[in-house]
Parts: C-alpha cells; sequence; structure tokens
C-alpha cells in the first residue's frame, strides 16, 4: 500500500450499515494540532499502528498490525487496546491486519520492541476509542460524560439507570470530535494486562487449519523453486539441459531470474547471498524436486563486489570479496584481529597503567562460529502477478521494506501491490530477509500465473545470511586486594561487530577499555536471535566468573559489587543500564535457585546480561550422567517492566533457553571452498527432547515500569550459564562453541 504522510492521526469513520472505526497511526517526529477534528489528534502517537472497529450490532473487532511469529504479539497487543477501551477480552475479535501503511507504521517485528514501542500509542487508542463512546452516550442522554462509566463494552449511566452496549453508540460515536485530552487508566486498575490470556490462534494450531504461508492454496497455483549456486563465492553462469528438464512430467517453465537490478541501493533488509538464481515451475512439488535434481547448471567465480547500501538512512559501501572461502581461514584471520590495535570504542581512565600496576592478570579468547537460523517452516511466499496489482501472501518480518523493495525492481507503484502476513513458523531474524518474495513474485510475472514459492531445507539451509562469526578477547587487572582494577575486551566479527561498549561492566570499573574490528566475507549475515548481544553475553559472563574465582569471591556476589559501584558512584554518563534493576534481576534468581545454600552441593552455573532494554539471569543446575551433560533446572529471573500477558512471557522464555542450549552446544556452520558443511539436520545438529532441561522456572520482577523487549532478552545468558555449570561439572573452561566438541 502507497504510504501517507507521517503525520500522526486518529481517524474515526462510519462502517457501511452504520457504526465505528477507530483507525490510528502513530510515527516518530510527529508534532501537535491545535485542531480538534477527527482528521488529526494532537496526542503523540508514535511508532506504530492499530485500529479498532465496532458494528452497530455490537460487533468488537481490534486488528493486530504486526507479524506474528510465535511472540504471542497477535494476542498481547490487542490486550492493550482493549484494557483501555474497557471491553470483555473474551467477546471481541481478533484479526490479523494486511500490510496496511495507509494505517499502520512499524507493521514489522524485530529487536523485541513491538509491546515497547506500542505500549503508550495502543493505551491511548483504546482510551480514546472509549472516551468517543462515552461522548457519545452523554449526549444522546443529554447528560454530563463525567456522569459516564463502562465496564465490559457497556455504557451506564447510574443516575438514570440507562445502559448502552458500545454497538448501540457506534453510530454516534463516528460524529464526535477526537478529544483532546485522554485519561489513562492507573496500572492498579488493569484488568486485562498482568493476566494470562489464551493465545487466540491456540485452536488454530492445534487443529492443523490453515494459519502458515505453506498452507496457502489458490485455483491455478503452480508450484516453484529455486536453485542457487552450490558456493559462496560463485554466481550463475548458464543451463546446460533446460529443455530437456523441461519436457519432464508437471514442468511448465524453467529460467534463471535476477533479484535486484545490478544498480539498486539496498537498503537494511535486502540482504541476499545469491542475486541470480534458476527458477523451476510445475505442477506439484514433488514434480518440480525431480526436475530439480536432474538440472544441471554451470557457475562461475563471482568477482569482488563493493555493494552500495542504505542501512536506515547511514549510506555505506560493503565489500563483498571474491574467492571460495573455508573456516580454518576465518578464525585464522579473526585471531591476526586481536593482536592487532583496534577500533577504540570506549575508554576509561588509563587502561595501560592499571595493567602494568596489577597483582594478576587474566587473559582469555573467546570463539564463536556462523549458526544456521533453521525456521521449522522452509521459506516460501505466495505471489500472483498481473497488469492490475500483485497480490502477496506469506510468512516475513519486514513487509514495509520488502515491499518497497519489489516496487522498485518491478516499477510497480506501491498501490498496486497487496500484501497479506500469515503466522510465521519460526523467524528469529531470518524471515527480515524476504528476498524469497521478490523472487515469487519474478516467477509468476514471468509465467503469467499464480505462483506458490518453496525452499526446500537445503536451499534455506544454505543460502547465507547466518550469524556472524565472532572472536573476544578479554583481559581482566586484580590488585592485591583482589579488587577489579582494569577491564579490556576486544571484539572481532565477520563481517559485523558484535560489541556494545556501554554495556556493563562499563560504568563500574575506574580503567575500561573496548575495541572491535570486523572483516569483510563473501558470506551473508543477519539478524539473529538477541543479534551480536547472544555472542557477548556467553563470551562476558564466561569471562567474568572466570575472573570472580580468580579473585576469590562468589560469582553472583562479584556482579553484585560491581552493580553497586555503577550505581553509587558510576564510571562515565553513557553507560546503557539501570544498575539498581540489574542488581535486583540478579537477586531474584539468587533467592529462587537458593545459590547461597546449594552451590557447593549442585553443579551450577550463573549468568546476566542486558538487552532489548531489559534484565535476564539465569542459575543452571546440570550433572553429568553416562559421559553427557543433563540439565536438571534452570531458573530464570526477568526484568521486562510490565508483563502483558504473563503466560505468554513465560513461554517465549522456556523457549529461548532451550534454543540457546541447543545452539550453544551443538550449532555451527562452516565452510570449505565456499561450501557450507551441512546442509540439514543430519549434519546440523539441534537439540533433543532429552536433551532440553527437566524444568524451567521462571520469575518476573514486579514493577511499573512500560514494558520492554520479551522475545529475546532471556536467549544471551544461557550460553554462558550453561559454560559455567559445565565448568563445575568438568573442571573444563570453556571457550570455543559449539560446546559439545570439547566437553
Amino acid at each position: 500500500m502507497k504510504p501517507q504522510s507521517r503525520r500522526s492521526f486518529l481517524k474515526a469513520s462510519a462502517l457501511s450499515g452504520g457504526g465505528f472505526m477507530l483507525s490510528l497511526s502513530f510515527l516518530s517526529g510527529s508534532t501537535s494540532s491545535a485542531a480538534n477534528t477527527i482528521e488529526s489528534l494532537p496526542l503523540a502517537f508514535n511508532e506504530l499502528n492499530g485500529f479498532v472497529k465496532i458494528t452497530a450490532d455490537n460487533v468488537i473487532k481490534i486488528m493486530s498490525p504486526n507479524p506474528e511469529g510465535g511472540q504471542g504479539v497477535k494476542t498481547s497487543m490487542p490486550m492493550i487496546v482493549a484494557e483501555e477501551l474497557d471491553v470483555d477480552f473474551s467477546k471481541i475479535i481478533i484479526e490479523q491486519a494486511d500490510l496496511d501503511t495507509k494505517h499502520f507504521t512499524r507493521q514489522f517485528i524485530g529487536g523485541s520492541q513491538a509491546i515497547h514501542q506500542g505500549w503508550l500509542p495502543l493505551r491511548q487508542a483504546g482510551a480514546a476509542a472509549r472516551q468517543m463512546l462515552r461522548e457519545a452516550a452523554a449526549k444522546t442522554w443529554n447528560v454530563p460524560v463525567e456522569e459516564i462509566s463502562t465496564e465490559l463494552g457497556v455504557l451506564h449511566h447510574k443516575n438514570s439507570g440507562k445502559s448502552a452496549k458500545y454497538g448501540e453508540m457506534a453510530t454516534a460515536a463516528a460524529q464526535i470530535p477526537v478529544p483532546t485530552a485522554i485519561k489513562l487508566k492507573a496500572v492498579k486498575d488493569f484488568k486485562i494486562i498482568g493476566k494470562s490470556q489464551r493465545n487466540v490462534d491456540l485452536d488454530k494450531i492445534v487443529s492443523g487449519k490453515p494459519l502458515f504461508g505453506i498452507d496457502t492454496k489458490v485455483d491455478g497455483m503452480l508450484i516453484a523453486m529455486i536453485v542457487h549456486p552450490p558456493a559462496m563465492g560463485l554466481k550463475f553462469k548458464a543451463i546446460q539441459n533446460g529443455a530437456i528438464v523441461k519436457k519432464m512430467k508437471g514442468i511448465k517453465a524453467i529460467f534463471p531470474i535476477k533479484i535486484f537490478n545490478d544498480d539498486y541501493e539496498k537498503t537494511f533488509f535486502d540482504t541476499n547471498q545469491f542475486n541470480e538464481v534458476v527458477a523451476i515451475v510445475g505442477n506439484s512439488t514433488w514434480e518440480v524436486m525431480q526436475a530439480k535434481k536432474a538440472l544441471k547448471i554451470d557457475w562461475q567465480e563471482a568477482e569482488t563486489i563493493a555493494e552500495k547500501r542504505n542501512m536506515m538512512g547511514r549510506k555505506m559501501t560493503q565489500n563483498i570479496p571474491a574467492g571460495l572461502e573455508n573456516s580454518n581461514d576465518h578464525a585464522a584471520k579473526l585471531a591476526e584481529g586481536l593482536s592487532k590495535p583496534a577500533n577504540v570504542r570506549r575508554k576509561d581512565g588509563d587502561v595501560e597503567n592499571a595493567f602494568k600496576n596489577a597483582s594478576k592478570v587474566i587473559e582469555r579468547t573467546y570463539n564463536a562460529p556462523f549458526l544456521a537460523h533453521n525456521c521449522m517452516e522452509p521459506m516460501n511466499f505466495f505471489a500472483h502477478v498481473t497488469d492490475e496489482k500483485i497480490s502477496l501472501s506469506g510468512p516475513l518480518q519486514k513487509p514495509e521494506f520488502t515491499e518497497q523493495a519489489l516496487s522498485a525492481r518491478l516499477g510497480i507503484p506501491l498501490e498496486k501491490i497487496d500484501i497479506k502476513m500469515t503466522r510465521l513458523g519460526g523467524g528469529f531474524g531470518r524471515r527480515s530477509y524476504a528476498h524469497w518474495l521478490i523472487e515469487a513474485a519474478l516467477i509468476s510475472q514471468k509465467v503469467n500465473a499464480p505462483v506458490k514459492l518453496i525452499y526446500t531445507r537445503e536451499d534455506d539451509m544454505t543460502a547465507g545470511i547466518y550469524r556472524p562469526m565472532y572472536s573476544a578477547k578479554y583481559r581482566a587487572a586484580l590488585d592485591t586486594n583482589n579488587n577489579l582494577i582494569g577491564f579490556h575486551v576486544k571484539v572481532g566479527g565477520m563481517p559485523q561487530t558484535p560489541l556494545a561498549p556501554n554495556r556493563f561492566p562499563a560504568g563500574a570499573v575506574d580503567n575500561y577499555l573496548a575495541e572491535d574490528f570486523t572483516i569483510d566475507t563473501n558470506i551473508t549475515v543477519g539478524s539473529y536471535r538477541a543479534p551480536h548481544s547472544n555472542f557477548m553475553a556467553a563470551a562476558e559472563q564466561s569471562f567474568l566468573d572466570e575472573v570472580a574465582e580468580a579473585a576469590g569471591k562468589d560469582p553472583i556476589a562479584f556482579r553484585l559489587e560491581l552493580l553497586k559501584r555503577a550505581k553509587v558512584n558510576p564510571v562515565g554518563k553513557n553507560n546503557d543500564y539501570h544498575p539498581e534493576r540489574f542488581a535486583k534481576v540478579i537477586e531474584l534468581v539468587r533467592d529462587k535457585a537458593n545459590w547461597d545454600a546449594t552451590k557447593t552441593s549442585k553443579k551450577l552455573g550463573f549468568s546476566a546480561y542486558f538487552c532489548h532494554d531489559s534484565y535476564a539471569a539465569h542459575v543452571l543446575d546440570l550433572e553429568i550422567k553416562d559421559g553427557s551433560p543433563q540439565i536438571n533446572k534452570v531458573w530464570c529471573a526477568i526484568d521486562c517492566g510490565i508483563v502483558v500477558n504473563p503466560d505468554a512471557a513465560k513461554n517465549m522464555s522456556e523457549g529461548g533457553i532451550v534454543d540457546a542450549i541447543g545452539a550453544a552446544m551443538y550449532g555451527k556452520m562452516t565452510f570449505s571452498k565456499g561450501v557450507p558443511e551441512a546442509n540439514n539436520f543430519h549434519q546440523y545438529r539441534m537439540i533433543r527432547h532429552s536433551e532440553a532441561p527437566k524444568a524451567i522456572e521462571i520469575h518476573f520482577v514486579e514493577n511499573t515500569e512500560k514494558p520492554t523487549g520479551m522475545g529475546e532478552p532471556a536467549y544471551p545468558p544461557v550460553y554462558a550459564a550453561l559454560a559455567n555449570a559445565l565448568y563445575k561439572a568438568t573442571g573444563k573452561r570453556l571457550y570455543n562453541q559449539p560446546f559439545s566438541e570439547n566437553v
């Protein structure tokens, strides 16, 4: 859909047959308007969209604007609106909105920001709708609006005994000017927020009803698959036997497609490993798969490319080197980078002198490989391109950005593009880079028919966009009293840096140095659950555990000591975290795990990390049985502000913990002459049911802070909690992922 002006508005209009629709658009940089009209609302509604529909016969519908990827926003975002609207949540209708830039912005998922960014705007939206209904009732009954109350979707005037359902006032409410001031509920008065609500898609999920993109079926629809080069650093040259393969049963067409034009300036989410692939189109998945096996294609080495990018307004040129790369060379380049001076991102005090005069210096290096996302639902998208419009449907995380890329590629106006968002069968950042949507559209345009493009597991696992490869060197200086007087971190990534220089323990150490560097590679990378933090937490929290041991201090007490310093006498002014909140989450998990009483009798590992504006801490209990680690229990404490839907938040945390254990123990993608050395689950090891923790206990810090990130913060600390527990059980420190190769 064609984007409108980025000015905030709250607009009411009558639905067909009489009724009320409240649509919202809240954007950064918006300004208040003095005009008190339907078209203009002087409220700072920023960054997210949503809308409420109420029909005359009292059907109340709340649209959920953001893609649903298992994180529960299709339930929790409407909960926020419903709270302020004052309706019975069990009786409203919730629908997934299509991509609609006329009414919505920030219509994407990523960075654990959906609830964090939408909290105030969604509350204001519900409250504004409720106020307009109250004013409509007051006008109808000729009474002061202050005397109108609401309860579960019913308007009441106690003095006269009159009452009306919202639907009865819907048409009248559509004529009411938008209120200039909206009173929001006090947190103590919440009836929906903070109470667990059932997932609105649960019945469809457990009964197997169509929800996912791969479920899409349309009359006359063809099936398409792609063939990409077998190695990073190769590109398309020619099809050898296309005419012969095209004669196979059910095959309609075989042809190459170029995803982006050569002169296109890629934006943040336009990453793709191979810009030219071969499409195979046929009647059925099986027939296309057989043709794909028979097809022979010539490939050639790609040249070095200086790719122009526009990264959210930051112009840059990304160097993509030629060659067929090897994992051994990657490791050597990172090790070389750690031995050289790097980019200084933060420096406090006199670091050199602190290490020179230290009584003890601890130095350790940590390494992590590329990781594949491995979403359970293969990459797929439906496309039907005609002269009149483009109809698309499927799973993706950043629909508005992908729509813009498609418009540029096909030269078709945005208003002619319609994207329906299906539930994601896993995302974790992989579906942010929806090049397969563009591929599906190009294929549909070529064959002049509706097409569903499907990636095989092998297609996806070998198509790039991995978690970057990282190496980090940590050094700590202790004085004669075992106080931490110096801290130095140098970290490198291929091709991105994971460093967050202003996070803990920055601000807690007088002499602190943070450096980073990057190394070019032709292996593409992208967001991976808790980007960058997933590595930094693993390395930092493993190292701090070892520093605490060298200082003769309890690991938890050591961190709390540092946080006390950061609170009472912080170093620097740009520290990202709040020491008091960080300490509380650590204290909570310490108490729930009974750490002080059991740390000597059990093999416990501790870790804590701040990211996505939230704080998470874990204690992990394991033992070695028959030569393998068995995780008995994980205690998790999180401070993410107000928890909108507790059961959903617990589910996300539990899933993140299991996922992180699997990645830490087994995750690895390596390369030989550019070829990924794993292409399916027989080679890329995933965690198994028997390896998951026997129990997981989730606790939330209770406070009235506005919600912060929830989908990702529980993930990063798991790596180090596991590594530290394995050390207690085996006596061996772990510096290289995956841990299974070193235990």
